[in-house]
């Protein structure tokens, strides 16, 4: 095991090696709150085309979504959406293409935005750079929905708010740093929107009780909206700023073909549709379309065929292709040969069986023609 100073761990000095240890057990929770825990996770892979040495910069800012967060402390999914993208842009420029992921597991909005996007602005300012990604938020609705789930007697719905504000608000900080600071050659700047990890689990009743009506809440009907409005404001900024958006929500909790005889598949149906209310959109998500919304753990790609976009913890994505190191000892800069050299119709063969995967080539399809 080699430590991101490139010492082997069992050769670092007593002192150090206990403080190190001492650090996994407090994130592990030994030392109390590890929900409040962080845990940084950088990865730089280059996708290694046979045949050219010109290379490209993809840059992607988050939390443990685009870490590719397994449930380790030490290492992440190699193929974590970003680098997936990076394998469909290397075959539609004929390029080398780095994928550089500046992460933070566990991470809220404000701590993305302030300790990534801005911190370290530096990797998005190289001149090789032609995409910065970015996607948060979804710590501040896991934070809040825990809190609310942890209430008995009246119901507080402040917390659950006040994350919506903050996504709202640092989500359009982002777009306005990025497009003030990247590289000027940049080509594509681009968010990824929301699942909604333990959606099925959420249809239960709350034990606190609204002030209004005396009774218990629905869990799932209470946080759809809500999310539902981070991800509208995710891609409504992204039209006025001039991002695009990948949705992954659309992408990952609606199935592959038309359930509901409406003649749309499902997945398309779901989507932002540019221009569109927030009222108009959160209706559609919440009331019209309601009943095709199912769980990621169960993505169906036809009316008899499912894959599991999502791992144990019921909420981070399936992945394949292996991990690399990226945690508590540091982080992993590499190169490797494409999975895939060319995508028939822009897609690979596993492109619908994880869900790194489908949220890497939701990445893609905005992917420009040349770098």
């Amino acid at each position: 095991m080699q430590t991101k100073t490139g010492v082997p761990a069992l050769l670092l000095s007593p002192y150090r090696l206990a403080l190190r240890c001492l650090a996994l057990l407090a994130f592990l929770g030994f030392g109390g709150h590890a929900a409040a825990n962080t845990l940084t996770q950088n990865v730089s892979w280059t996708i290694d085309r046979a045949g050219t040495t010109t290379k490209y910069r993809v840059v992607a800012y988050g939390d443990s979504i685009y870490a590719g967060y397994n449930g380790s402390t030490l290492n992440a999914a190699k193929y974590a959406a970003p680098t997936v993208d990076a394998e469909y842009l290397s075959a539609l420029w004929n390029a080398d293409i780095e994928s550089v992921r500046r992460a933070k597991s566990g991470a809220v909005a404000s701590d993305i935005y302030n300790n990534k996007i801005v911190a370290e602005r530096s990797y998005m300012q190289a001149s090789s750079t032609r995409v910065v990604t970015f996607e948060m938020c979804g710590n501040d609705g896991l934070q809040a929905r825990s809190n609310f789930k942890g209430q008995t007697g009246t119901c507080n719905y402040a917390q659950l708010d006040t994350a919506v504000n903050n996504c709202k608000t640092y989500v359009a900080a982002a777009m306005d740093y990025i497009n003030a600071n990247a590289y000027p050659g940049t080509k594509l700047k681009i968010i990824s929107n929301l699942h909604y990890p333990g959606y099925a689990a959420d249809n239960v009743q709350s034990s606190c009780r609204d002030a209004s009506t005396g009774a218990t809440v629905n869990l799932q009907a209470l946080f759809l909206p809500r999310i539902a409005t981070m991800n509208y404001w995710m891609c409504e900024f992204a039209r006025q700023k001039g991002f695009q958006c990948a949705d992954s929500f659309a992408q990952y909790m609606g199935a592959d073909y038309d359930s509901n005889g409406d003649g749309r598949i499902d997945s398309d149906a779901l989507r932002y549709v540019a221009g569109e209310s927030e009222s108009a959109y959160v209706t559609r998500l919440t009331t019209t379309l309601r009943s095709t919304i199912r769980d990621a753990n169960t993505h169906f790609v036809s009316s008899t065929s499912s894959y599991d976009y999502i791992q144990s913890d019921d909420t981070h994505p399936t992945y394949t292709g292996g991990t690399v190191n990226a945690g508590l000892f540091g982080g992993t800069t590499g190169t490797g040969a494409a999975r895939y050299t060319s995508f028939t119709n822009g897609k690979s063969p596993i492109w619908n069986q994880y869900g790194h995967e489908r949220m890497g080539w939701g990445l893609s399809t905005a992917n420009p023609a040349a770098p």
